[in-house]
Formats: structure tokens, sequence, C-alpha cells
């Protein structure tokens, strides 16, 4: 018989308990295997060398940051069956299994509105049928419509389990220091009041850290323009393709990447979508990529270049759109430099926006000693939380490196 109570060494938070046997078995299932070879952070590791860590680790991290989080909670005086343990933990575990090849970047561009999270509950409830029902109370507190709501806080929240650990590790990997925030400070802060997820008054200024932690990740590493550019390129990479493939273009792909360039209505998942699907990760789009380099469609072999290639388009900065003369002059100047009319697939701008701390969806409540909770922002020790409530965007143009 299978010893299924492993422990696994992880870079971030040391080792790694599997306290349930169904944990094990979902961790063994092809659908979460398939997170191996899945980037966590798309094409990150273009930009950060180091940043090649998969959906694989953060989903076990992110489970191991849950048991900690209930242990804290039961210490403070929180019940918490055994039964509600393992189903949390297996919410965390499994809320990333829909995430398709390069993470977000190419959600919406394989099945148009089938956002991960829909396709995650999908699965879900797929294992649930070959595992007999066991996973029946994790897909409820998934779905926040289990009784005890803070479940779903953990799972789901703007302190939830899942920003801590992808916050922690891809600091780590990256190597960018301003998003390493301290997990284990602010887990034991934790606590249960009515019923939601609060933390300790006492842990403010962790929790102000861990915000602002999250905004310099967010402008130094996810919004980084060139990280930004990337994550561009393979939507627009894709969206050719598929474009290409709908006017009756031979490309070369692998079957089930084909399958889905070929495919447009997708009213609901087949049987078929979700088989080849859950077959799809980063390779089969890297070996298109490569494919594609030669294509004979100018737009797309350029585009595929400046990935596979890492000769990425020029990129600037503004806190404001761009003006319109600049851009078409930038568009003149591409159609120009390669004797092409549609230069304009080539010049982009993007745009980021980014709201720190939201007041109004799920915002943090701060537990004192008398036991009256009230929202972080009112809390008359905040040093940051009344500036990070506000919106920021930021534009960034890109066009050929070919023209100035």
């Amino acid at each position: 018989m299978t010893n299924k109570f492993k422990i696994i060494n992880d870079p971030v938070h040391g080792f790694i308990k599997i306290p349930h046997e169904i944990l094990f078995d979902v961790i063994e299932h092809p659908y979460f295997q398939r997170l191996r070879r899945i980037s966590q952070t798309g094409l990150l590791n273009l930009i950060f060398p180091g940043a090649t860590h998969t959906r694989f680790h953060h989903a076990l991290g992110a489970m191991h940051l849950m048991f900690t989080a209930l242990e804290t909670l039961r210490l403070k005086g929180t019940e918490i069956s055994k039964e509600e343990e393992k189903s949390a933990m297996l919410a965390i575990l499994l809320h990333d299994i829909g995430h398709g090849p390069f993470s977000h970047a190419l959600e919406n561009m394989l099945m148009e509105d089938w956002h991960h999270e829909k396709l995650s509950l999908l699965l879900m409830n797929d294992l649930n049928r070959e595992l007999d029902g066991q996973l029946t109370m994790a897909i409820e507190m998934y779905q926040g419509k289990y009784h005890r709501k803070f479940f779903n806080q953990l799972i789901s929240s703007q302190l939830d389990v899942d920003r801590l650990d992808y916050l922690k590790r891809d600091s780590f990997y990256t190597g960018v220091s301003e998003g390493n925030v301290n997990t284990q400070r602010i887990i034991s802060m934790m606590n249960v009041a009515d019923d939601k997820l609060v933390i300790d008054a006492k842990g403010i200024y962790s929790i102000e850290n861990f915000l602002t932690a999250r905004m310099f990740m967010y402008w130094q590493v996810y919004y980084h323009k060139t990280s930004a550019l990337a994550e561009h390129l393979l939507v627009k990479i894709l969206d050719r393709a598929k474009t290409l493939v709908s006017e009756g273009k031979e490309l070369k792909a692998s079957d089930n990447l084909k399958y889905f360039l070929e495919k447009n209505k997708f009213v609901r998942a087949t049987k078929e979508d979700i088989q080849r699907f859950t077959e799809l990760d980063d390779n089969d789009i890297i070996q298109a990529m490569k494919f594609w380099t030669k294509s004979d469609d100018f737009i797309l072999s350029y585009l595929c270049k400046c990935v596979i290639q890492r000769n990425f388009p020029k990129t600037m900065i503004s806190s404001k759109p761009f003006e319109k003369d600049f851009v078409e002059d930038k568009i003149a100047k591409t159609n120009a430099f390669f004797n092409i009319e549609n230069g304009a697939e080539l010049v982009d701008e993007i745009s980021r926006t980014l709201l720190p701390y939201n007041t109004e969806k799920q915002p943090i409540h701060l537990l004192p000693k008398n036991g009256e909770k009230f929202r972080l922002e009112n809390s008359e020790n905040q040093i940051l939380s009344a500036f990070i409530n506000q919106p920021n965007t930021k534009y960034i143009l890109s066009f050929p490196r070919e023209i100035n």
C-alpha cells in the first residue's frame, strides 16, 4: 500500500506536510500534475530569469499556508472539524486547477469568456464525481456557499492564503525583495469574529506592509512594462493565429492547440473541450511559437520572433494616454520601414490599473481587545491604508525596435 502521508521540501516554506490521504490522491491526478507544466508568472522569466516556478509549486504552498492558518484559528478557540480542515485544504489546492497555458495571458483567448475560476469549478466537479463526492464541501467553500464564511475568505479575499503564497513565492523567485511578506506573522494575527475572518488589531502594520508589498510587486513585477508587453504579445500571437486559421491558413501546432485555434463557439464546455484543455500546457504554446517564427504571415512571424528570440519591441511608459498623432506617427513609420500596410498590428497601447486596497470589496477588519471589530481604513493607527485605496493607471506604448 502506498504511503500517502508525504513531506515535500519547498524552497519558500520549508517542509510541507500532506496530512490527509485525499490530498495526495488529488496531487497525483493528471489534472493536477499538469500544473507542473504551467508557469506561475507567464513569460516573466524573460525579465526576471529566476521566475521559472510553476502553478504546481504555488498550489502546494497555498495548501500549506491554509493548514497553518487553520491551526492558528483553532488555538484561538475557533472550532474546526477534521472534515472542514481537509475540505479547506482541498479547495485551496485546487483553486488554480483551471489555469490554461501561461496562466492569465491566454485565459479568454482559447475559450472566450471561460475565466480560469469557471474552469477550475468545472474540473473540481469532474474530480468530485471521480472521487465519489469527497470534494463536495471543498467546492461549497470555494464558491462561498459553505455556511461558515471565513473559509471562503481564507481561499479568496484581499487577505487570503493564495495571495500570501504567491507574493512570497514570486518575490523569492524574481529576487524582488519588496514583495517578501512575513506570512507567518500575518497568519499568527488571523482570528474569527462573527464568522468572518479578521486580524488582531496589533497586527495592523503587518497588514499594511502586506498591502504595500503587493502594490510594489504589481508595479515592479507583474505590471513591469516589459512583463505587460510579454503577456500582451502572447495574446496577440494567439489572436493572430486564430484569425489566420479562420481564413483557412494552415498553421503547424499540436493537436490540442489546433483544436482550440479552429473551434470558435464554446457555449458549454463539452467532454472533448475539457479533455483537450487538460492536456494543454505551456509547451504546446512554445512549440507553436517556434514553428510560427517561420510563418509566411509577416505579423505572426514577427511577433513570435519577439518572444522566442527575446527581441522585444520598444516600450514607453506614461501616466496618461498617448496622443493620437504620436501613435499614428509610429504606425506610419512601421508601415514605411517594413513596407506593409497593417503596421497598426505592431503598435500597441496597453494600460494597467491597480487598486492596492479595495475598501468596498471584502474589506479587511481588525479585532481589538474589546471585541468590537472595525475596518482597516478606519483605524487610528493606520499609516498607509488611506493612501492605497485609490486606483492608479499606467499606459505603455510598444512599437518595433527598428523605428525610432
